[in-house]
């Protein structure tokens, strides 16, 4: 898969101190950037004024799931035939998009995943321990070692975006991401891993992402998820690596 090919989305709620230095960086890789103003109170709209780049607008703040759906319809609505999600923290490198793209032109039909596996000691202990709590439920409901389902740093290939995402399947928040990786797997569509270096900067605000409510909401959805399956016992094989795992049997 090559840059023209591919549309960048970044979600953005009152992100003025990095999304510039961020776009202009993503824009060295891909050409196509969309960033999806949600209802920001600062100038985060102001700083991307003389760069080119798609801004779409929330008519109110609507939450990170709401804002990657509306930059996932436009870029399908433009023919693109992936989509890469940046936070607008600063946290992702967008010089790692190549990787991604490779990744992408090796498994055709992949969610590819940004996993910050390189120095994750660097990590908040609290945000690791939750991070890896949420991936043991992730993998169990998704039936594979699902690895940092938590990283909003992914490629996402169109077949997954019109066949499973574009449905409404109920989730908000950052509950939306964990949700895409089951909801995928239903269809036979799984991820895998490009390692990335975690960064962590020391200035950086504050994480939209809270580590005990939103993991608490993550597993309460994949609890119902495991409920309504009858606890789905073969997942969880699966996932501990008991049973084969069904990335094999493409």
């Amino acid at each position: 898969m090559n840059d023209s090919e591919c549309a960048i989305v970044i979600p953005a709620f009152n992100e003025a101190a990095t999304i510039r230095a961020l776009v202009a960086r993503a824009l060295l890789q891909v050409k196509q950037v969309i960033v999806v103003n949600d209802g920001s109170t600062d100038e985060t709209c102001a700083e991307l004024a003389d760069l080119d780049v798609t801004v779409l607008k929330n008519a109110q703040n609507s939450g990170k799931a709401a804002s990657l759906q509306h930059g996932f319809r436009y870029a399908m609505q433009q023919g693109y035939h992936a989509v890469i999600t940046l936070d607008g923290d600063g946290q992702h490198a967008p010089e790692e998009i190549p990787r991604l793209l490779k990744a992408a032109a090796e498994n055709p039909d992949y969610i590819i995943v940004a996993a910050r596996l390189i120095n994750r000691e660097a990590a908040p202990p609290l945000r690791l321990f939750a991070n890896n709590f949420a991936d043991f439920w992730v993998s169990w409901a998704s039936g594979y070692p699902v690895v940092d389902s938590q990283s909003g740093f992914r490629l996402y290939p169109a077949a997954v975006l019109k066949n499973v995402v574009s449905v409404d399947f109920g989730a908000a928040g950052f509950v939306f991401e964990s949700k895409i990786f089951i909801e995928a797997a239903k269809q036979r569509f799984y991820s895998v891993v490009v390692p990335v270096e975690s960064i962590y900067l020391p200035d950086r605000r504050e994480s939209h992402y809270r580590p005990f409510s939103d993991t608490s909401r993550i597993v309460l959805m994949i609890a119902w998820q495991l409920f309504k399956r009858g606890g789905y016992l073969p997942g969880l094989l699966k996932a501990l690596g008991i049973l084969a795992d069904p990335r094999k049997e493409l």
